[in-house]
């Protein structure tokens, strides 16, 4: 039974191209590769952040994939040229979180299994992917330790303070490791935005420091939140 997992649907056809595939054949495999694509979407959304626009597309990511795959198949000239086309699009995209990445690869698999016939495998390591996914997230794998957290710290100044050493030691104090990740001027240059990445010793201790640095900046704008423009990138 579990080799029939490892046969194509295609087989049957005398040749592996495109030309030799029935219309039953290029149907049953886009509606396998649909729903592959919804159940991989749903696995990125799964205590994820995410957007309507990704999420659409990892849903029809297989089924583009299949379709090159089911073209080219047999054909090393247009393989190529189509290795040609994904690179211009990878270089052409923005950079993305780990899980992004992790997504998209995924559905690549999916679309190259469902393109060569191989359904049954396709699904298999959905199911496979999707039950490991839930695992890993809801397990303390990765996780920090202790209420250690990670915040994005920014602190607006006046143009006339040296910003070098000004907070040190109550980072040292109240945070575990910093880092000043990114300076700009603001107001007409009258004004400099620190932005640094914290991890703070412990997450009760947030309002005391944010109280401690607006004693040191004049009162002026300071913001702490999640570091989503530092985390989860490859």
């Amino acid at each position: 039974m579990l080799d029939s997992l490892f046969t194509s649907v295609l087989t049957a056809s005398t040749d592996s191209t495109a030309a030799a595939m029935s219309g039953v054949d290029f149907f049953l495999c886009s509606a396998v590769s649909l729903v592959l694509g919804v159940a991989i979407a749903f696995i990125y959304m799964f205590k994820h952040s995410y957007s309507k626009s990704f999420v659409v597309t990892l849903a029809l990511l297989p089924i583009i994939v299949q379709m090159v795959i089911s073209l080219v198949n047999g054909n090393i000239g247009a393989g190529i040229a189509v290795m040609g086309v994904f690179n211009l699009v990878r270089f052409r995209s923005i950079p993305g979180s780990a899980k992004d990445i992790g997504s998209v690869f995924l559905a690549m698999a999916v679309g190259l299994a469902t393109g060569m016939g191989y359904l049954a495998l396709a699904c298999v390591f959905t199911v496979i992917v999707a039950i490991a996914n839930i695992v890993f997230v809801l397990s303390p794998l990765g996780s920090q330790m202790g209420e250690r957290v990670e915040r994005a710290l920014t602190v607006t100044i006046p143009e006339d303070i040296d910003y070098t050493n000004l907070f040190d030691d109550l980072f040292e104090r109240f945070t575990s490791k910093h880092e000043l990740v990114n300076t700009r001027t603001t107001n007409m240059g009258s004004l400099y935005k620190l932005e640094y990445l914290v991890t703070l010793k412990d997450a009760r201790a947030e309002k005391t420091l944010l109280d401690a640095i607006r004693t040191r900046n004049g009162n002026l704008t300071v913001q702490c939140g999640r570091p989503t423009m530092f985390q989860e990138r490859l």
